[in-house]
């Protein structure tokens, strides 16, 4: 079957305005029926269902990036930056590549509004890595630290923590109701002792989000932010450190972002076992290029903050962020056939949990995604159910397309 579609370009696709007629040879009928389902005016040009055959990505990580910027690395891949080379064939060395690395330390910091006496530093391993980074770098004092425990990974990072120091503490956990809340100001148990206190900023798996930044009594606060990173502002002056894996907000995967305040760095002196590549000082003292950084993904991260910055930076992303929320949770809310178990105040922005009466439902609900235009909505093995992220690069029309999934399969069950 040949399907046309007259596609209006949003802004920053192709320039404003601009019209094109997409044909496309379809094999599954399901596919036509969810591009049809998708569009609410079928035939006129009122808005994009997809681009080259795109759909709505509702992966957890690595996820969707913003359509203008996989088109800016598509136009920039065989010459970037006037070079005659790709991007993943420069030198790291280069005077092309070394401007993009800096640019992108430098969009973080205007993005973010990072302090004058934070370091911005691109590494390798993913948070995971940072499991291990964190206690080598900073628990060499008391060589104790707290962690509140709210979910998968941050329970992960206590256990790999405890590999290094001498007393990995667990301050809170909400374990026992499943993690569906975060542990509040006066669950924390801490110690005044404690080299860092160390918090997971938003629960991938659980669904729940920090909503509000833990009074540590001068204790330096280390967030995991990697499902969460740039879709809101944040303090940053509040944290010792910030750490966030990309591949949900910023990048393929391949790097992580580290924002870590100097005296940090400058006072404390890394274990004898911490990798190289992974001590902070170092790393710093070389402008994150100790050994061939991820030289594709911080090109990536480039890109990304340039595009957030000309959106509107950190605040419309919230803005974009909270009525996209809000237009899922305010669906769940409004009817019983769909539950989420997490409690109101800690939903988070960024990975809404949800399922239905079973477990057969379910996988029929995604089962039943591709027909829609969908994928991966499956929930993480530890929860079932469904999950939808909907981080930054997801657009309102995602979210819209995925609650009339949602109402036409409550209706047809």
């Amino acid at each position: 079957m040949n399907l046309l579609l007259l596609i209006r370009f949003a802004d920053g696709i192709g320039g404003p305005g601009e019209t094109a007629l997409l044909q496309m040879t379809v094999s599954d009928d399901r596919i036509v029926d969810g591009c049809r389902k998708n569009c609410r005016k079928w035939g006129e040009e009122e808005k994009i269902i997809m681009i080259d055959g795109r759909i709505y990505n509702f992966s957890a990580g690595p996820s969707m990036l913003p359509e203008p910027v996989l088109l800016r690395i598509r136009d920039e891949l065989l010459n970037c930056g006037g070079s005659g080379m790709s991007v993943l064939e420069m030198s790291h060395r280069s005077k092309v590549y070394d401007d993009i690395i800096n640019t992108a330390a430098d969009n973080v910091r205007k993005i973010m509004s990072v302090p004058d006496n934070y370091r911005v530093l691109f590494l390798h391993g993913g948070a995971t890595g940072m499991f291990a980074a964190i206690p080598m770098n900073l628990g060499t004092v008391s060589g104790t630290a707290d962690y509140v425990i709210s979910g998968n990974f941050s329970g992960g990072a206590h256990k790999e923590a405890k590999k290094y120091l001498r007393e990995a503490r667990v301050a809170a956990t909400s374990e026992a109701d499943g993690f569906t809340h975060i542990p509040r100001q006066e669950e924390l148990a801490l110690s005044p002792e404690a080299d860092y206190v160390h918090v997971c900023w938003n629960n991938t798996i659980f669904g729940t989000k920090y909503s509000y930044v833990p009074e540590t009594s001068g204790v330096p606060l280390v967030a995991d932010m990697s499902s969460s990173i740039m879709s809101e502002p944040v303090d940053v002056s509040k944290f010792g450190v910030i750490y966030a894996g990309v591949q949900k907000n910023l990048a393929p995967a391949g790097l992580t972002l580290v924002i870590v305040r100097e005296d940090l760095i400058e006072e404390r002196e890394a274990m004898p076992v911490t990798p190289k590549i992974w001590n902070f000082r170092m790393e710093a003292d070389k402008n994150s290029m100790l050994n061939t950084p991820p030289t594709f993904p911080i090109y990536v991260v480039k890109l990304v903050t340039d595009y957030l910055m000309e959106q509107g930076g950190l605040e419309a992303m919230r803005k974009r962020n909270v009525e996209k929320a809000k237009l899922l949770y305010d669906y769940l809310d409004s009817q019983d056939f769909y539950k989420t178990a997490v409690n109101k105040e800690d939903r988070s922005m960024m990975n809404v949990v949800f399922r239905t009466a079973s477990e057969e439902l379910d996988r029929e609900f995604v089962a039943g995604q591709a027909a829609r235009g969908f994928s991966n909505l499956k929930g993480h093995r530890l929860v079932g159910g469904m999950r939808a992220s909907i981080y930054n690069a997801m657009p309102k029309e995602g979210v819209e397309a995925l609650i009339g999934y949602m109402k036409d399969f409550a209706a047809a069950h």
